[in-house]
């Protein structure tokens, strides 16, 4: 599927969109290509865009007073990613956005965003979603940190990113998790164990 497909197929299982109003996202969107372990967005800098990821994965983080990354989500295909504080605010965002695989994106920046909610009123309702939805995403995941075991975050992990831990390194999946690669390695060799 091609990018232009991917996207608009995104927005319109929220919201109904006609062909001349899928054509206008289209036309505000830029397509950028970011390699492995380039930054998309920079801790401190102004979240200029909303960024649409169609190809690859990035990551979600920011550093904390150790200087040790923190990962806060990852985002593959098919997700949409933003600081969003900076984003509306145009404050210098909290969090970094870094690829960890090649990756593909369509940008929409923050003029365009507000040309699509004046035109096209059911995009405001998208956005609302949009969210809405990052919200509790964000509730639950500090719920799972504070509530389960690293077990049970790992079967999150699976669940809500299905195929991602064939595609990137056990240490960002063990920094995702709150723990070390080596307890993520035991853990999984207990798994293996109790499923053979």
């Amino acid at each position: 599927m091609c990018q232009d497909e991917l996207i608009i197929r995104n927005i319109r299982q929220s919201i109904s969109l006609t062909d001349s109003e899928a054509e206008l996202v289209l036309s505000l969107l830029e397509t950028r290509r970011y390699s492995n372990k380039d930054f998309l967005l920079r801790q401190g800098d102004i979240c200029r865009y909303d960024y649409f990821i169609t190809g690859g994965c990035a990551k979600v983080c920011y550093s904390d007073d150790k200087g040790n990354e923190c990962i806060i989500k990852f985002a593959p295909e098919n997700w949409w990613v933003v600081d969003l504080d900076s984003f509306i605010n145009s404050k210098p965002c909290f969090y970094y956005l870094q690829a960890i695989e090649d990756v593909e994106a369509l940008l929409l920046s923050k003029q365009s965003y507000d040309r699509l909610h004046e035109k096209i009123p059911q995009f405001q309702k998208f956005s609302n979603q949009r969210w809405q939805q990052g919200f509790i995403a964000l509730q639950q995941r500090i719920i799972q940190n504070l509530s389960l075991s690293a077990d049970e975050r790992y079967s999150q992990f699976e669940h809500k990113y299905p195929g991602l831990e064939q595609r990137i390194s056990q240490k960002l999946i063990a920094s995702y998790l709150g723990i070390t690669p080596e307890f993520l390695s035991m853990l999984r060799r207990k798994r293996a164990a109790k499923f053979s």
